[in-house]
C-alpha cells in the first residue's frame, strides 16, 4: 500500500510536465534527451559477505539442543547449539582433583625443604639431604603448575560444549541435526554479516588498468530491480593462470535490503565518460523479445514504438540506439498508457 501510495505521489509530481491527452485526462511523462554518463564495462559476478564464519565443534560428543536455523537473526554471544558435556564434565572434574594433590604436594615439599634447611644450618644433615629436599620441592612446583594448566585445558573443553555466535549476523546454513555426533572441525552452523557486503566479479587483464585508473563502480542486482553505487573498488594483485583474468571486489552500502550471499550480480565498472540518448528504465515495455515505449505526441495521440535498446546506464535509464529521436516524450506509466490508448479508435490501436 505504501509503495502504491508513493508511485501516485510521484506520477502527480509529474503530471505538470505531462501533456493532455483526452477529456482532459493527463498522463506523466519524460522527454528523451542526451545525458552525459559513465561509459562502463559490465562483468558477471556474484554477492557475497565480506564477515562469513563457519562454526565448527571443538570438542566431541553427541548434539543435545540446536537453538538456530537457517534464515533466523543471531546476536554476538547467542548460544547457537550444545553438545553433551558429561564427558567434558568428568575430565574436567578429575584435573580439579589432581590440581588439589599436587598443591597438597607442593605444601608437604615446601615445609620438608624449609625444616631441612634449618637442620643443615645446625649441622644435623648433611648437604646432600638438603640437595634432595630441595629438588623434590623443585619437583613438586613443576607437578602443582602441569595439574594446574590441566585443569585449566579440562575447563575450556568443558566450556566448548556451548556453541556461540562469533558476531550478530544471519544464520546462512545448518549443518548438523539434534542426536547427531559431533567431532573437532565438523561445521555446525553458518553466519553472515549482512551489513557488509561486497560484489566479487573477474575482468579480463587488459581492462584492469582502466578499472584500477577510475575506481568506480555500479553493481546491478537482477533479482531486486535494485542499482546500487559501489563505495569502494579493490582490484587484487593476482590473476587467474586459466582464465587470465583477475578478481575485483566492490563494497556495497551498509545494509543493502535483500542482498544475500551467493546472489547474481552485475558489475558496471566505470571506464570513462560518453554521452548516450537515454529512456527512463520504467517508461520500457517487453513483448516476447521485443523491446517499446508508449511515445506520446504534441496533441496527445499515443503510438507503441519498437526500439533497440543498448547498455543500462543506472538510474540515469536505458540507452537507446534505435526508435526514438531526442526531444521525444515517452509515457512513464505504460499499464496506463495502454488503458487509454484502447478507449481510443482503432486506428491508435498497438501493433503487435
Amino acid at each position: 500500500m505504501a509503495s502504491r501510495v508513493w508511485i501516485l505521489g510521484y506520477a502527480a509530481a509529474l503530471a505538470m510536465a505531462s501533456a493532455p491527452l483526452f477529456a482532459g485526462a493527463e498522463l506523466a511523462t519524460a522527454v528523451v534527451d542526451v545525458r552525459e554518463v559513465d561509459q562502463t564495462y559490465a562483468a558477471e559476478g556474484v554477492v557475497e559477505a565480506v564477515r562469513q564464519s563457519t562454526v565448527a565443534a571443538q570438542v566431541p560428543g553427541r548434539i543435545v539442543e540446536l537453538r538456530v536455523d537457517a534464515g533466523q537473526a543471531v546476536v554476538k554471544g547467542q548460544v547457537l547449539a550444545r553438545i553433551d558435556e558429561r564427558e567434558a564434565a568428568q575430565a574436567a572434574a578429575a584435573s580439579e582433583a589432581q590440581t588439589a594433590r599436587a598443591e597438597a604436594d607442593l605444601a608437604n615439599a615446601r615445609v620438608n625443604f624449609e625444616r631441612t634447611r634449618k637442620l643443615v644450618e645446625q649441622k644435623f644433615v648433611s648437604q646432600a639431604a638438603l640437595d634432595k629436599a630441595l629438588a623434590d620441592y623443585q619437583s613438586a612446583q613443576a607437578q602443582s603448575a602441569a595439574a594446574r594448566a590441566g585443569a585449566l585445558q579440562a575447563g575450556a573443553a568443558k566450556s566448548h560444549t556451548v556453541i556461540t555466535a562469533p558476531f550478530s549476523g544471519i544464520v546462512a546454513a545448518r549443518q548438523a541435526e539434534l542426536g547427531e555426533m559431533a567431532v573437532p572441525g565438523r561445521p555446525l552452523v553458518t553466519l553472515y554479516d549482512p551489513r557488509e557486503m561486497r560484489a566479487v566479479a573477474n575482468i579480463p587483464q587488459q581492462s584492469v588498468a582502466e578499472v584500477r585508473a577510475h575506481a568506480l563502480a555500479s553493481v546491478e542486482l537482477p533479482s531486486l530491480n535494485q542499482w546500487v553505487k559501489g563505495k569502494s573498488v579493490t582490484v587484487l594483485p593476482s590473476a587467474d593462470a586459466r582464465t587470465h583474468t583477475t578478481l575485483v571486489r566492490v563494497d556495497l552500502p551498509e545494509a543493502v535490503k535483500g542482498a544475500y550471499p551467493g546472489m547474481f550480480a552485475r558489475v558496471h565498472f566505470a571506464t570513462g565518460r560518453t554521452r548516450k540518448l537515454l529512456i527512463p528504465a520504467r517508461s520500457l515495455v517487453y513483448r516476447s523479445e521485443v523491446a517499446g515505449a508508449y511515445v506520446v505526441g504534441d496533441k496527445g495521440e499515443i503510438r507503441f514504438r519498437q526500439l533497440r535498446l543498448g547498455e543500462p546506464a543506472g538510474e540515469a535509464g536505458i540507452e537507446v540506439l534505435a526508435g526514438i529521436a531526442r526531444g521525444e516524450r515517452v509515457a512513464l506509466d505504460p499499464v496506463a498508457a495502454l488503458a487509454q490508448l484502447k478507449q481510443r479508435a482503432p486506428d491508435q490501436a498497438p501493433q503487435r
